[in-house]
C-alpha cells in the first residue's frame, strides 16, 4: 500500500495558510497521477483547487482521530509539521496539557497561569514510575534521570532550552525541586536543597532582565550540577555560568530594562540611605528602555527576597553591603556627565577634550561607595595614556570616547562582581561529602533572531548549533539502538548534520578565527573583518552575503537564516578597558573590590562564565603578553567545548520550552510563533529522524485487539499472536517493506497505521449498514402494524358505539325485571339468612356438646392407658426380678458342682510325685523374687502409712471445717443483726447531725446576713451623710449649674471606665494576635521538623516507601444518611393524634376520622363488613391513653435504671464473684470425691495385697489429679481475695469463733457460694412463676376478648336487620375506628415486646463484648453501635410497614440535627473545608452556623459533653485551617467571620440567660440549652472571630495601601488648583504603581475597592455593627498612612493642598453615609487628617493660637508643630508661619498635655481599635432549617 492510494475522496489533509500556518481540508475527488489539480474544501467550507505538479506537491495527510491528542508525538502515524502542531494545540488548548513527549524530548508550553500540578502528591506519584507510563511531566524527566543515575551509576544531565519567556527557568526550578525532594536527607535538607533553591532569586536579580518578550529573561546561561553521594542523596552543588550579557548594563533596547538588582536597590533606597540612591528614573543606565517598571512586579518585595537569599547562602553583612555599594556605584558612574573643555598641558599646546565638574555629586558618591580616589578617577575617565618607544603621551578623550571608556569600566566591574557572586554561591553549595555521581541541569538561552543581531546573538546561536548537533547524534543513536534491540532490518538513517555550520564558525579560518585575527590587527575594523569573511568563508554553503550593504553577513543555522550586523563585533570581542582605570579601582579602600580584582584564585576557571578582558597597558614590556590573552569569542568557544565534553560524558535528557504567544495570555496558542520555536529547538528534526524509519510501533497484543475485525476467525491463533498479526498484514499490506516484525513489536512505516485505520473503518461501516437495514426494516414493520391496528381500532369503536346504543335500549327494558328479581331475592335471602343463623346456632351448641362429650371420652381413655402402662410395667419388672433370682440360683449351683469336681482333681495331682517335682522346680528363683517383692511391699507400706497419716489429717481438717461452718452460720446471723442495728444507729445519728448542721448553718447564715445588712446600712448611712454634706457644701458654694456638673462628672467617670475596659480588651486582643502568630509560627516549625524527620529516612531507588511526604489526614465519612419521614420518627400513631368528627344528626354520636387512608389491613377488613352498635367513650379512651403514656415513661425510667444497675461495675464484680464461687464449690466437691476415692483405695490395698502394683499406679495418678485440682483452687482463691478480707478480719479478731476459721476462709466461701446458689435458684423459680402467671393472664384476656367479640357480632347481626343504610355506614365507620384503635394498641404492645427483646439483646451483646475484652479481643465501638442502630432501624421499618393508615398531624421538628459519635470530622469537612464561598452565598445566610448550633443542641439534649467538645474544637481548627489555606481569598474570611459571629449569637440567644431571652419568641425560649453552659466555648469562638477579623483587616489594608496616598494626598479634582511651586518634586511613582491609575481616578479607585469589600461583607451577612468596626479600622489606616506621608512631604504642606485633601476626604464621608454605616465613630477615625487639612487652611496669626489649638484636638503637639514648620506658601501673597506663632502654639499645647505622654510624631499604622461583637439575635426558626443538596451532610438527621 503506497501513500498515493490514500488520497481518495473524503480524505482529511493539511494545506498551508498565511496566518494560521496550516488549516484542515477534505478532498472532494480521488487523486489521479495524470491530473495536475486537486479539488478540496477547507474546514471553514471554502472550496479550493490545489496545483499538483508531482507527488511531492500532494498535501500532508491528517492523522486518524484515534491518534489526535497523543502523549508522544512520535506515535503519530503521519509525522510532519502540521500533525505535530495540531497535536500540541489540541493538548494545550482543549485538554489543558502543557507537557508532551516527542521521543526523548519533553515539549513544555508555557501556560502563563498557575497550575496545581507541582505539589508533593504529584512528586510522590511520579516517583518510581518509568517515563511514559504516566502523563508527560517535568517530574517524569527528572525521575528518569534520577532512576538512570541509580540504576546505571552514570552521570545525567537535563538540558532545558527555549527562547526568552518560554519557561526555561521555571522548568529548571521544578526539576531541582524534584531532586531536592527525592534526594534529600535530614542532615542536608536545610543546607543544600534550600540553598540550591535560594540561589535562584540571587541569580535572577543579577542576571535576569526585562526584554520585549519576557519580563524575567535570563541573560546568561547556567549549568547547575547537583552532586549525590553513594546513597543517592544530595551532598553538594555547583554552578557554571556562560556569556553574561554585559552590554545590558550600559544600554537597553526600547521597552527593555537593565538587570533587576538595580531597580530593587532603587526601590529600597529608603532602607539603604548610605547608597545615596534616588528613583530609578533618575539614572541613565536605567531609563534607556523607556519603561523602568514591570506590571505586577514589586521591586521592593523582590529586594527583600534577594536579601533573604543572600543571608541564607552565607553572605556576610559587610559583603552584602559592599555588593550593594558596588551596584549603586555603577549607577552613579553612569550618571557622571562629560562636558567639552580645553585641556591645558605643560609645555604643550592646549587640546580639545572633555572633563567632569568638580562638584559632580555622582562622582562624589561613587568615590564614597567604592572608596577610590575621585581625582584620579576623574582624570583617567577623561584622559588616556599612549606609550610610544621613547615617551608617554597623555591624550584627552572626546566625549564619545570618554563615555565608551566609562561604559567599558561599568561593564567590567559588573562582570567581575557577577563572577565573584557565583564563586561565593559555589562555596556555599560545597560539601565535605565526596561526590559520587551528579545530575546537571542546563538552563541556557534558545535560538535568537532579532531585527538587528549582534555579537551576543551570534554566540547564543553558535551554542545552540553545538547543542543541536549533540542532540541529533543522541536521537539518532537511540533510534538505531531500538532497531537493534528488536532485531529488525534497517538502513542507515540520514539526518541533518550541523557540523558544516559549526566548522564555518569555529574551524581554522572560520568566523571566530578571522575575528580574533582582526582583533589583533592594530587598525582592525568591523568593515575589514566583513571583507575577510566575504573572501574566506564564501566556500561554506551555510555562509552568505547580505542582500543590501557590506556590513552584514548571513549564516544558515539549523533553525533559520540569521543576518548579523558586524558593527561592534570587534569591540565586544576585545572587551577592552583602560588599565589606569582598573588600577584606580584596585587601589580603592573597598575590600570587596580588592578581592574581586586582586585575588586570582577566586576567579572562575574556563568552565565558568565571564570573560578575561584585554587591558591597554602603557608599558612596552606588556605588549608580547597582550597577544596571548584570549578574546571573548575564544573564551566562549573553550567554555562551550568543555560544556559539550561534560554533556557527552553524561546521559542527556531534553526539555524544550515553547512560548505559545507574545501577549502572555493563558492557554492561547499562536501557531505561527509555535512553529518558529519548534523549528528552532529541534523538535521537528526529531520527528524527521523518527519518520525516516519506522515511527509507528504496536505490540502484538494491542495490534490484534485493535484490528481483529480485519481477520477471519480461522486466521486467529491465540497461542501465538505474532502469527495472527502476520495473517492480517499479509492480507492487506502487500509491500513487506512497509513493516517489520520485531521481538515484541510491529514497526510500521509512516502512513500504514492510517491505512489500517481506514480499512477498519470501512469494515465497521459495512457492518453498521447491515445492522441499520435490519433495524430500519423492523421499525417500518412496527409502524405498518401500528397503522393497521389504528384502523382496526377505529372500526371497532364505531361498531361498538352502534352496538352500545342498541344494548342500552335492551338494558332499559330489562332493568325493571332485574330490579323486581333482586328485591324479591333480597326478601327471600333475608328470611333464609335468619333461618340459617338459627340453624347454625343450634348446630353450634349441638356440636359443642358432642365435642365436649367426645373429649371426655378421649380423656378417660388416655387416663386408662396411663394406668395400664404403669401396671403392666410393674408386673413386667416383678417378673424379671423373679426370673433373675432363679437364674442366679441355677448358676451358683452349677458353679459349685464344677468347683467341687475340680477340687477333687487337684487333690489327686497334689499327692503325686511329679507334681512335687514341678513345685520344687525353680524354687530358689521364686524365693529371690519373693524377697525382692517383700522389700518393694515394705517401701510401699511406708508410703501408704504416710498417705494414711495425711488422710487422717485431712479428716481432722474436714471436721474442723464443719465446726467452723456451724460457727460461721451463727456469726452471719449475729453480723446481720449487728449490721442492722448499726445501720439504724448510723441513720439516726446522721439525721440528727444533718438537722443540727442545718440549724447551725441557718443560724450562721442569718447572723451573716444580719451583719452584712448592718454593715451595708452603716455604709449607706455614711455615704448618704457624706453626700448630704457635699450637697450642702455645693449648695452653699454654688447653686447654679449643679446638674450640668454632675452629668459631666458622670460622663468623665463613664469614659474613664470605658477607656480602662478598652485598654484591657485591647491588651487581650493583642495577646490573642500574638498567640495566633506564635501558633502559626509553631505550625510552620512543626512542618519543618516533620520535613526534616521525613527526609531522615534513607532512600532506596527501588522502594517508593523511602519518600515520605506529609498528607492531609482525611476524616472518615461513614455516609449514614437521614431521611425526613414521619413513619421513621414515630413508632406508632397515638390515639390523641386522631381527628374525631362528631355528627350531630346521628343518635349514636360516632366519630369519623377525616380522610382515612386505605391500607391492606383496612381493605381486607372491609371485605368482611362488621358493625358495632355500642357507643365509644372517647374521653375515657383519651384518659386511658394518657395514663398508659405515663406508665410507659415510668417503665422506661425504671428499665433504664435497671439496665444501668445491671451493667454497672459493681454488678459485674458480683457476677464474677458468683461464677468464681461456683467454680470453687465444684472444685472442692471434686476434691472431696478424690479424697473419698483415696480412702477406698487405701482400704482395698490393706485388704488385698495381690493387686498392690496396680493400685499403687492408680494412687499415683489420683495424687497427681489431686495436686492439679489444688493448684486450680489456689488460683481461684487469688481471684476472690477481695471476698476473703472480711473473713480475715474475723480471724484476726480475738473472738471465740475466729479460732475455728482457717486462714484461707474456704468454709466461708463455700457457705457463701451455697447461699448464692440458693438465692439464684429461688429467683429463677420466681421468674418462672411470674411468667406462668403472665401467660395465664394473657390467655384469660384473649378468651374474654374473643367472647366479647362474639357477643358484639351477634348484637350487630340482630340490629342489622332493623337499621337503615345510613346508620349501617356510620356503624361501619365506628367499627373501623374501634378496630384500628385496637390494632394500634396491639402494635404498641408488639413494639414494647420488641423493645424488651432489643434490650435483652443489647445486654447480651455487652456481656459478650466484655468477655471478648477479657479474652484479649477488643472490638471497635463503632461496629457495636452500627449493629444496634441497624437493629433498631430494622425493627422500626418492620413496624412501620404494618402501621394502620391513620393520618398523623404534623407536629413539626425540634430544631436539632442528630449525628453519630465519630462523625465530627466528616461534618466539619463537608461544612467548612469543602464549602466554597460562591456556593455559600447562594444558601441561607450563615447556614453553616445554624447547622452547627443545631448539632450542638442535640448534644445538649443527649447530655453528651464529649461530643460537643469534639465538635466545637474541630470547628475552630477547621476554620483556622481554611483561613490560612485561602489567605488571599477575602470572601472566605467574610464567610467564616459571619458564621462565627452567628454561632456566638446563637449560643447567647439560646443560652437561657435573661439578658438574651427578651427578644426571643416563646418557641425559641423553649429551645434553649438545658444541660450545657457554653460560656467558655463562646469565648474560644469569640477569640477565633477576633482572629478572622484581624486577618481580614490586614488583607484589606494590603489591598488599599498603594491607593491611599494618590487618592487622599495627590489626587486633584481640578487640575492646577494646588498651583504647585516650580521645582517641587512630583511623586509619579506612587500613582503609577496603582493598576487603575490610567483609566480610573485614584479616589474613585479607592472607593471602588472599599465598595467591593463592603459588598462582599454584606453578601455574606456580616453583622452591620462589625462592618462598621471594620471600616472604622480601615479609615484609621487611611488616615494614619496619609497623615504620616503628609508629615514627611514638604511640598504638600500649603493652603491649596489642604483644600484639596479636605475635598478628597469628603468623598469618603459621603460614601459612609451612602452605605448606612455607623457614621460618627468612622468619621472620628478620619479626624487627624481632617484637622491637618484644616490646619493648612487656617489663619496663622498671633491671635489665632487658641483657635488653632482647639481645632487640632486629635493631633499631637509634635504633629501640629511639624505641619506648621513644613508649611510653605506657593504664592507670593501668602505669608510664612512665624517662629513666634509656632512657639506660642507649642506652649499652649504644653498645657493640654503637661505630662507629655502623647508626643509621637507619626501615627501608629498598626494600631487597632478594640473589637466588640454586639449581640444580634436571629429571627430564623431552627425547625424551619433544612440541609440543602449543595452541602453533603448525609450523616445528619433532622429531629
Amino acid at each position: 500500500m503506497t501513500s498515493i492510494e490514500l488520497y481518495t475522496k473524503g480524505t482529511k489533509v493539511w494545506i498551508p495558510h498565511p496566518e494560521e500556518v496550516w488549516v484542515g481540508a477534505e478532498l472532494l475527488e480521488n487523486y489521479v497521477p495524470t491530473k495536475k489539480s486537486l479539488q478540496i474544501r477547507t474546514d471553514d467550507s471554502q472550496s479550493k483547487t490545489l496545483a499538483i505538479a508531482s507527488e511531492n506537491d500532494l498535501p500532508f495527510l491528517r492523522n486518524p482521530a484515534i491518534l489526535i491528542g497523543e502523549n508522544d508525538l512520535t506515535s503519530l502515524s503521519y509525522l510532519h509539521e502540521p500533525a505535530v502542531l495540531y497535536n500540541l494545540q489540541v493538548r494545550f488548548c482543549q485538554n489543558r496539557y502543557i507537557y508532551t513527549y516527542c521521543g526523548i524530548v519533553l515539549v513544555a508550553i508555557n501556560p502563563y497561569d498557575e497550575l496545581p500540578i507541582y505539589d508533593m502528591d504529584t512528586i510522590c506519584t511520579y516517583r518510581g514510575q518509568p517515563m511514559g507510563d504516566l502523563d508527560p511531566h517535568i517530574f517524569a524527566v527528572a525521575e528518569d534521570a534520577y532512576t538512570q543515575m541509580e540504576r546505571e551509576q552514570r552521570d545525567q544531565s537535563i538540558i532545558v532550552s527555549g527562547e526568552s519567556g518560554a519557561g526555561k527557568t521555571v522548568s529548571a526550578k521544578y526539576t531541582m525541586r524534584y531532586f531536592a525532594t527525592v534526594g534529600s536527607n535530614a542532615t542536608t535538607e536545610t543546607h543544600i536543597e534550600r540553598k540550591v533553591l535560594a540561589s535562584s532569586p540571587i541569580m535572577e536579580a543579577i542576571g535576569n532582565a526585562k526584554t520585549t518578550r519576557n519580563d524575567n529573561s535570563s541573560r546568561f546561561g547556567k549549568f547547575i550540577e547537583l552532586q549525590f553521594n553513594k546513597q543517592n542523596q544530595i551532598s553538594g552543588a555547583s554552578m557554571r555560568t556562560y556569556l553574561l550579557e554585559k552590554s545590558r548594563v550600559v544600554f537597553q533596547a526600547p521597552d527593555e530594562r537593565n538587570y533587576h538588582i538595580f531597580y530593587q536597590l532603587c526601590a529600597a533606597r529608603k532602607s539603604l540611605p548610605y547608597l545615596e540612591l534616588d528613583d530609578c528614573t533618575k539614572f541613565f543606565y536605567l531609563i534607556q528602555g523607556g519603561n523602568p517598571y514591570v506590571d505586577g512586579v514589586d521591586d521592593f518585595k523582590a529586594y527583600e527576597e534577594t536579601l533573604n537569599a543572600l543571608n541564607l547562602l552565607g553572605f556576610k553583612e559587610d559583603e552584602i553591603t559592599n555588593v550593594f555599594k558596588i551596584v549603586a556605584g555603577i549607577l552613579h558612574l553612569g550618571n557622571i556627565e562629560f562636558r567639552e573643555c580645553m585641556i591645558q598641558q605643560e609645555n604643550e599646546q592646549d587640546q580639545e577634550g572633555c572633563g567632569i565638574q568638580k562638584n559632580d555629586k555622582h562622582l562624589k558618591h561613587l568615590g564614597n561607595l567604592l572608596g577610590v580616589d575621585t581625582a584620579a578617577l576623574q582624570q583617567w575617565l577623561c584622559i588616556k595614556k599612549i606609550v610610544s618607544m621613547r615617551e608617554v603621551f597623555m591624550k584627552p578623550m572626546s566625549i564619545q570616547q570618554a563615555v565608551m571608556s566609562r561604559d567599558a569600566l561599568a561593564k567590567h566591574i559588573y562582570s567581575e562582581l557577577f563572577n565573584w557572586i557565583v564563586v561565593i554561591i559555589n562555596k556555599a553549595l560545597e560539601s565535605d561529602v565526596p561526590r559520587h555521581k551528579c545530575i546537571g541541569v542546563l538552563d541556557i538561552y534558545g535560538f535568537e533572531t532579532f531585527e538587528i543581531n549582534s555579537f551576543e546573538q551570534f554566540c547564543i546561536n553558535y551554542a545552540n548549533e553545538k547543542l543541536q548537533q549533540q542532540f541529533n547524534m543522541h536521537v539518532f543513536k537511540l533510534e538505531q539502538e531500538e532497531y537493534i534491540r528488536e532485531e529488525i532490518e534497517w538502513k542507515m538513517i540520514d539526518f541533518y548534520d550541523n557540523q558544516p555550520c559549526i566548522d564555518l564558525i569555529e574551524a581554522k579560518l572560520g568566523i571566530l578565527d578571522l575575528l580574533d585575527e582582526e582583533c589583533r590587527m592594530p587598525k582592525g575594523s568591523d568593515a575589514s573583518w566583513t571583507e575577510k569573511l566575504y573572501s574566506k568563508c564564501v566556500k561554506y554553503s551555510h555562509f552568505g552575503k547580505a542582500r543590501f550593504g557590506t556590513t552584514a553577513f548571513i549564516i544558515n543555522h539549523f533553525a533559520d537564516k540569521v543576518q548579523y550586523e558586524s558593527s561592534g563585533f570587534l569591540e565586544k570581542n576585545r572587551d577592552t578597558v583602560i588599565e589606569e582605570q582598573i588600577n584606580v579601582i584596585k587601589n580603592g579602600s573597598n575590600p570587596l573590590l580588592q578581592r574581586v580584582f586582586g585575588v586570582e584564585v577566586e576567579k572562575l576557571g574556563p568552565s565558568k562564565s565571564g570573560t578575561k578582558l584585554k587591558i591597554i597597558s602603557a608599558k612596552q614590556t606588556a605588549t608580547p603578553a597582550k597577544s596571548h590573552k584570549k578574546t571573548v569569542g575564544s573564551q566562549f568557544r573553550d567554555s562551550l567545548n568543555m560544556l559539550m565534553s561534560t554533556l557527552n560524558a553524561t546521559t542527556p535528557h531534553y526539555v524544550r520550552c515553547i512560548k505559545p504567544n507574545d501577549t502572555k495570555t493563558s492557554f492561547d496558542f499562536n501557531q505561527k510563533r509555535a512553529v518558529e520555536q519548534l523549528r528552532a529547538c529541534g523538535v521537528l528534526e526529531t520527528i524527521r529522524i523518527s519518520s525516516a524509519g519506522f515511527p509507528s510501533r504496536w505490540s502484538y497484543q494491542d495490534f490484534f485487539y485493535r484490528y481483529r475485525v480485519l481477520c477471519k476467525f480461522k486466521d486467529i491463533n491465540r497461542n501465538d499472536m505474532k502469527i495472527t498479526c502476520r495473517n492480517i498484514l499479509t492480507m492487506y499490506i502487500k509491500n513487506e517493506d512497509m513493516y517489520q516484525y520485531g521481538k515484541t513489536k510491529i514497526f510500521f512505516r509512516a502512513g500504514q497505521v492510517a491505512y489500517l485505520e481506514k480499512l477498519r473503518a470501512e469494515k465497521l461501516r459495512k457492518c453498521c449498514i447491515i445492522m441499520q437495514s435490519t433495524v430500519r426494516a423492523f421499525v417500518w414493520r412496527k409502524k405498518y402494524l401500528r397503522i393497521t391496528n389504528s384502523i382496526y381500532n377505529i372500526q371497532r369503536y364505531a361498531r361498538g358505539y352502534l352496538a352500545r346504543r342498541l344494548a342500552d335500549k335492551l338494558r332499559r327494558n330489562r332493568a325493571a325485571i332485574t330490579i323486581q328479581r333482586y328485591v324479591r331475592g333480597w326478601v327471600k335471602w333475608s328470611q333464609y339468612n335468619k333461618k340459617k343463623m338459627l340453624m347454625i346456632n343450634i348446630q353450634r351448641y349441638a356440636r359443642g356438646y358432642l365435642a365436649r362429650k367426645r373429649f371426655m371420652a378421649m380423656k378417660y381413655n388416655a387416663m386408662a392407658l396411663v394406668i395400664q402402662r404403669y401396671a403392666r410395667g410393674y408386673l413386667a419388672r416383678r417378673s424379671m426380678l423373679k426370673r433373675k433370682r432363679q437364674i442366679i440360683l441355677c448358676q451358683a449351683t452349677i458353679r459349685r458342682f464344677i468347683a467341687r469336681r475340680r477340687y477333687k482333681r487337684m487333690r489327686i495331682e497334689a499327692r503325686s510325685i511329679e507334681h512335687v517335682k514341678k513345685l520344687n522346680k525353680g524354687l530358689e528363683n521364686k524365693i529371690f523374687m519373693l524377697q525382692q517383692k517383700i522389700e518393694d511391699l515394705n517401701v510401699f507400706k511406708e508410703e501408704s502409712h504416710k498417705a494414711q497419716n495425711e488422710i487422717s489429717d485431712l479428716k481432722a481438717r474436714m471436721l474442723t471445717f464443719k465446726a467452723m461452718e456451724v460457727e460461721i452460720k451463727n456469726l452471719k446471723s449475729l453480723i446481720i443483726k449487728k449490721n442492722d442495728s448499726i445501720r439504724d444507729l448510723e441513720t439516726s445519728v446522721k439525721r440528727e447531725q444533718e438537722e443540727k448542721m442545718d440549724l447551725v448553718h441557718e443560724q450562721e447564715k442569718y447572723q451573716k446576713e444580719i451583719d452584712e445588712e448592718r454593715n451595708h446600712w452603716d455604709e449607706e448611712t455614711s455615704k448618704l451623710r457624706k453626700e448630704l454634706d457635699n450637697i450642702n457644701e455645693v449648695l452653699r458654694t454654688s447653686e447654679q449649674g449643679t446638674e450640668e456638673k454632675i452629668k459631666v462628672r458622670l460622663e468623665e467617670e463613664k469614659l474613664l471606665l470605658q477607656k480602662q475596659q478598652d485598654n484591657e480588651t485591647d491588651a487581650y486582643q493583642r495577646l490573642l494576635e500574638e498567640y495566633h502568630q506564635l501558633e502559626t509560627h509553631c505550625e510552620n516549625l512543626q512542618g519543618q521538623l516533620h520535613d526534616m524527620n521525613r527526609s531522615s529516612h534513607i532512600r532506596n531507588g527501588h522502594d517508593m516507601n523511602s519518600l515520605t511526604i506529609e498528607q492531609s489526614s482525611e476524616f472518615p465519612d461513614h455516609g449514614y444518611g437521614s431521611v425526613r419521614s414521619t413513619s421513621s420518627n414515630n413508632s406508632h400513631v397515638k390515639l390523641e393524634n386522631i381527628e374525631w368528627k362528631t355528627d350531630s344528626d346521628t343518635n349514636n354520636g360516632e366519630g369519623v376520622p377525616e380522610g382515612p387512608e386505605r391500607t391492606p389491613s383496612s381493605s381486607s377488613s372491609s371485605e368482611n363488613t362488621k358493625f358495632e352498635a355500642n357507643k365509644v367513650d372517647v374521653a375515657l379512651v383519651l384518659k386511658l391513653q394518657h395514663k398508659l403514656a405515663e406508665v410507659e415513661r415510668e417503665k422506661g425510667r425504671l428499665q433504664k435504671r435497671l439496665d444501668d444497675l445491671e451493667l454497672s461495675p459493681r454488678t459485674e464484680s458480683a457476677e464474677k464473684s458468683f461464677c468464681d464461687s461456683i467454680k470453687i464449690s465444684e472444685m472442692e466437691l471434686s476434691n472431696s470425691n478424690l479424697k473419698s476415692q483415696l480412702m477406698e483405695l487405701r482400704s482395698a490395698l490393706d485388704d488385698d495385697s495381690g493387686g498392690k502394683n496396680q493400685l499403687s499406679i492408680q494412687l499415683r495418678n489420683l495424687q497427681v489429679e489431686l495436686d492439679r485440682k489444688s493448684e486450680e483452687i489456689i488460683q481461684l482463691k487469688s481471684v476472690l481475695s477481695n471476698q476473703t478480707n472480711n473473713l480475715k478480719s474475723l480471724v484476726s479478731s480475738k473472738s471465740r469463733t475466729g479460732e475455728y476459721i482457717n486462714e484461707d476462709g474456704e468454709l466461708a466461701l463455700a457457705y457463701e457460694t451455697q447461699k448464692t446458689i440458693n438465692k439464684q435458684l429461688e429467683l429463677e423459680l420466681q421468674d418462672e412463676k411470674v411468667k406462668y402467671k403472665a401467660h395465664e393472664k394473657e390467655y384469660k384476656l384473649e378468651i374474654d376478648k374473643l367472647r366479647e367479640d362474639n357477643e358484639r357480632q351477634q348484637k350487630i347481626l340482630s340490629s342489622n336487620l332493623q337499621t337503615t343504610p345510613q346508620s349501617q355506614t356510620e356503624a361501619f365507620m365506628q367499627l373501623e375506628i374501634t378496630r384500628l384503635t385496637a390494632e394500634n394498641l396491639q402494635l404498641v404492645d408488639n413494639n414494647d415486646l420488641l423493645s424488651d427483646q432489643l434490650r435483652k439483646l443489647k445486654k447480651q451483646l455487652k456481656l459478650l463484648h466484655r468477655r471478648l475484652k477479657e479474652l484479649g479481643i477488643d472490638l471497635d465501638d463503632t461496629v457495636k453501635d452500627d449493629i444496634i442502630i441497624s437493629g433498631t432501624s430494622a425493627v422500626a421499618t418492620k413496624h412501620s410497614r404494618s402501621m394502620p393508615s391513620i393520618k398523623k398531624k404534623d407536629t413539626g421538628f425540634a430544631g436539632m440535627f442528630a449525628y453519630k459519635e465519630g462523625a465530627e470530622p466528616a461534618i466539619v469537612r463537608a461544612l467548612i473545608l469543602d464549602l466554597k464561598p460562591r456556593t455559600a452565598v447562594t444558601l441561607l445566610p450563615c447556614l453553616p452556623a445554624y447547622i452547627l448550633f443545631m448539632c450542638v443542641r442535640h448534644t445538649d439534649y443527649t447530655d453528651n459533653e464529649e461530643k460537643v467538645r469534639l465538635l466545637l474544637s474541630q470547628f475552630a481548627k477547621a476554620v483556622k485551617k481554611v483561613i490560612r489555606r485561602r489567605q488571599e481569598d477575602i470572601e472566605t474570611k467574610a464567610l467564616w467571620l459571619s458564621n462565627t459571629l452567628r454561632l456566638i449569637h446563637c449560643m447567647k440567644q439560646y443560652s437561657g440567660d435573661k439578658d438574651y431571652r427578651a427578644m426571643n419568641t416563646e418557641k425559641q425560649n423553649e429551645q434553649r440549652l438545658r444541660n450545657f453552659d457554653l460560656s467558655e466555648y463562646r469565648q474560644m469562638i469569640c477569640d477565633m472571630g477576633v482572629f478572622i477579623y484581624q486577618v481580614l483587616v490586614e488583607q484589606m489594608k494590603e489591598r488599599i495601601q498603594p491607593l491611599i496616598v494618590p487618592a487622599i494626598l495627590e489626587h486633584e479634582e481640578i487640575q492646577g488648583l494646588t498651583g504647585g511651586k516650580p521645582g517641587f518634586r512630583k511623586r509619579a511613582t506612587s500613582v503609577a504603581e496603582s493598576p487603575v491609575v490610567e483609566t480610573v481616578k485614584p479616589t474613585t479607585a479607592l472607593l471602588q475597592e472599599l465598595s467591593s469589600k463592603h459588598k462582599i461583607l454584606t453578601f455574606y451577612a456580616v453583622d452591620p455593627d462589625v462592618i462598621s468596626q471594620i471600616f472604622k479600622q480601615i479609615y484609621y489606616f487611611i488616615c494614619a498612612s496619609s497623615l504620616n506621608n503628609l508629615l514627611l512631604r514638604k511640598e504638600l504642606c500649603h493652603w491649596s493642598k489642604g483644600f484639596q485633601i479636605r475635598h478628597n476626604i469628603s468623598h469618603f464621608e459621603m460614601w459612609t453615609r451612602e452605605k448606612h454605616l455607623d457614621e460618627a465613630p468612622i468619621q472620628a477615625a478620619l479626624q487627624p487628617i481632617i484637622q491637618a487639612a484644616q490646619l493648612l487652611q487656617a489663619r496663622k496669626h498671633e491671635e489665632d493660637v487658641d483657635s488653632v489649638c482647639d481645632m487640632c484636638s486629635a493631633l499631637t503637639a509634635m504633629q501640629i508643630c511639624k505641619i506648621l514648620s513644613l508649611y510653605t506658601p506657593v504664592d507670593e501673597f501668602e505669608q510664612r508661619v512665624s517662629p513666634t506663632f509656632i512657639r506660642n502654639v507649642k506652649a499652649k499645647l504644653g498645657t493640654r498635655d503637661p505630662d507629655g505622654d502623647n508626643q509621637s510624631l507619626l501615627m501608629d499604622i498598626k494600631y487597632r481599635y478594640t473589637i466588640r461583637f454586639p449581640f444580634n439575635p436571629s429571627d430564623i426558626h431552627l425547625e424551619d432549617i433544612d440541609i440543602p443538596a449543595a452541602i453533603d451532610l448525609p450523616m445528619l438527621e433532622k429531629l
